[in-house]
């Protein structure tokens, strides 16, 4: 089978858009078979460091885009495999209350499960926060994808930091959030992930700029995007 070519974030754009519209398959069904797909990982980081000793949660840090999306359905699928796990949306709860249909859908499930989502937003959270990673069995950068093409700010910017400096796993969702996913350029900070677990196919920035430095292993998932679409592009 021939490997996959590296896409932009417009041809990755486009390849959703016609799964969804051309195809036929719902979006939230492409979230779910991503948020699954990223869960195996996670779990097999997690058992590779169980040598380290005793640790506490996994933290899924959910961004206010899709990708945050992605991470609720890590933090849902780990909890029903009996993993202990903390989901946190890194912003405003307004921005929360804006997120797209299947964000909320996803935010709906994970409280019917039982499961908080604490809002984080001012330094003193982002400080809490810090803490609480350095204790995480793994952290999930779900924080944004391949639609950032903007400097970080905060509480963002800080959290990144703070992900950096816990010195524990990481995973990130699709890309290290702060990584612009045509230019491998860095966006103010970015994630340093060990495993990067992007999806449909590579992406044009981790190949360039300071991308092979920062998505560490890369694990590309099917989540059913037809691969005749992929083909013709």
């Amino acid at each position: 089978m021939r490997a996959l070519s590296a896409l932009s974030r417009d041809v990755v754009r486009e390849l959703d858009r016609r799964a969804i519209e051309e195809f036929g398959i719902p979006s939230l069904v492409l979230m779910e078979n991503a948020g699954r797909a990223a869960a195996d990982e996670v779990r097999a980081l997690a058992a590779a460091d169980f040598g380290a000793g005793a640790r506490g949660d996994v933290v899924v840090l959910c961004g206010p885009g899709n990708n945050g999306g992605d991470g609720l359905v890590v933090a849902r699928t780990l909890f029903d495999h009996g993993l202990g796990v903390r989901a946190v949306f890194v912003g405003l709860p307004e921005e929360l209350a804006r997120s797209s249909a299947d964000v909320r859908t996803n935010v709906r499930l994970w409280e019917q499960l039982g499961g908080a989502l604490p809002t984080l937003a001012s330094p003193d959270d982002v400080a809490r926060l810090g803490s609480e990673l350095s204790r995480a069995a793994v952290i999930v950068d779900g924080l944004f994808g391949t639609g950032l093409a903007r400097p970080l700010g905060e509480p963002w910017l800080g959290v990144v930091r703070a992900t950096n400096a816990a010195g524990r796993p990481v995973l990130a969702l699709d890309l290290p959030s702060g990584l612009d996913a045509d230019t491998g350029d860095v966006l103010g900070d970015a994630v340093h992930a060990d495993v990067t677990v992007t999806f449909v196919a590579p992406k044009l920035g981790f190949e360039r700029g300071r991308g092979p430095e920062l998505v560490g292993r890369l694990v590309v998932a099917e989540i059913g995007i037809p691969r005749t679409y992929l083909d013709e592009l």
